[in-house]
């Protein structure tokens, strides 16, 4: 028999003859539109810190502040004397920003989903998710005792009737009916249909949860997200999750709903309980950041001009910004190549040029839409734009006519 690490190894060299290997890469500099990565200057247009909030001199102060009062670590969780003063005024200052009585703070988004989902359900249950959920999403339905189903991507009948089947073989009325999904999707960077899906929840008596990690900031006049984007307060949407680490530029997650809801996390949600709390001085930071992303509009300004740039540029350059359900609006942009090794390669001539994108292939995508991952940030010049789509176009051409079947990609991203 093969040793574990025999065994190991043939799976990765599998992963690899598949054109599906990751690779970490040296990241030397702070973020921001120019970046050091692996000793040599770039243009990234990979990074989630769509405001350019994370490296802003005054959130940095109040993280530097926040570790001079606090120390670096909070030393406990939060029931056991680990949430500290500036927890608590976060979670008040997201409450507000959200419209909703309470918000409750998870280490990461990871922890949030999946804690949350946990908290919620139970054998007997029903978890409906849609297809393209985020990994999170999908492991929380996945790791709890309910039984778990997914609707075909941002199709409301299909959830419906889903739902519908479930109501009319269901024995116990007590069951419940939670309805999970992402707001903005993360590797297509189109929105749910969230006003639709609220009224099938409220139609069906489901609960409806949605991740917004990618809307908080970006999305809707003062940057509330997909919620104010479409204006849905908290009947409509009684579960609203959101991290803290893409437009507000620091790190963690938060949960924001009803008292009753929040008290249940802090009593069910495993997640929370055991685990220590976030770094005080992140608090703090990201009390200022939310302060910034409300105050200075012109962040989101300048990021939805940048993003009809790009949109614009690639069409007139025959460029696949996904399908007809990807009609992106955010600052994620994808490009569809389809081939795994094109996607790859592409990736890697582009980081040799200057420019870092997110080379995405299965199984973070289904197989056969490998893209490259673009994403947007409010420190991007309009020329840098035009740049990384000449770059684009230029790369693709070139390979496109190149046999791809005797080059050997090192592996790049996701």
């Amino acid at each position: 028999m093969l040793s574990m690490d025999q065994q190991l190894q043939a799976k990765l060299a599998q992963r690899k003859e598949q054109n599906l290997y990751r690779q970490r890469h040296l990241l030397e500099s702070a973020q921001g539109a120019q970046v050091q990565v692996n000793g040599k200057t770039c243009l990234s247009f990979c990074s989630n810190d769509y405001l350019s909030l994370a490296s802003h001199p005054a959130v940095i102060d109040s993280l530097r502040r926040g570790a001079e009062t606090y120390g670096v670590g909070s030393g406990a969780s939060h029931l056991i004397y680990g949430h500290s003063h500036e927890h608590h005024a976060l979670e008040e200052e997201l409450a507000d920003f959200t419209g909703r009585p309470r918000a409750l703070l998870f280490s990461t988004g990871y922890m949030a989903n999946l804690g949350t989902i946990l908290a919620l359900t139970d054998k007997g249950d029903h978890i409906f998710e849609d297809r393209l959920n985020h990994a999170s999403l999908l492991d929380g339905g996945l790791a709890s005792r309910a039984r778990c189903l997914r609707y075909k991507h941002a199709d409301c009948t299909d959830l419906a009737q889903r739902m519908e089947k479930v109501g009319e073989s269901e024995k116990s009325s007590n069951a419940r009916k939670l309805v999970v999904t992402d707001g903005v999707f993360s590797m297509d960077g189109d929105l749910a249909p969230l006003p639709e899906l609220s009224k099938t929840c409220q139609q069906q008596q489901g609960w409806l949860m949605v991740d917004d990690a990618h809307g908080f900031g970006v999305l809707g006049e003062k940057g509330g997200g997909i919620a104010e984007h479409y204006g849905l307060d908290l009947d409509e949407l009684p579960i609203l999750m959101g991290t803290l680490g893409k437009g507000f530029g620091t790190f963690g997650a938060f949960v924001a709903g009803s008292e009753a809801l929040i008290e249940t996390l802090i009593q069910y949600a495993r997640t929370y309980i055991y685990t220590t709390a976030l770094p005080p001085a992140v608090a703090s930071a990201t009390c200022i950041s939310l302060k910034i992303l409300q105050r200075e509009t012109w962040r989101r300004e300048k990021l939805n001009l940048l993003i009809q740039r790009f949109r614009s540029g690639a069409k007139q350059l025959g460029l696949q910004l996904g399908t007809e359900l990807m009609n992106s609006i955010t600052p994620i942009q994808p490009i569809i190549l389809g081939d795994d090794a094109l996607t790859l390669r592409v990736g890697e001539q582009l980081r040799a040029k200057g420019f870092l994108v997110g080379a995405i292939r299965p199984p973070t995508v289904p197989v056969g839409s490998s893209r490259l991952r673009i994403t947007l940030c409010a420190e991007h010049s309009e020329q840098e734009v035009n740049q990384l789509l000449d770059a684009i176009d230029t790369t693709v051409s070139e390979l496109k006519s190149m046999d791809l079947k005797n080059m050997k990609p090192d592996g790049v991203d996701k």
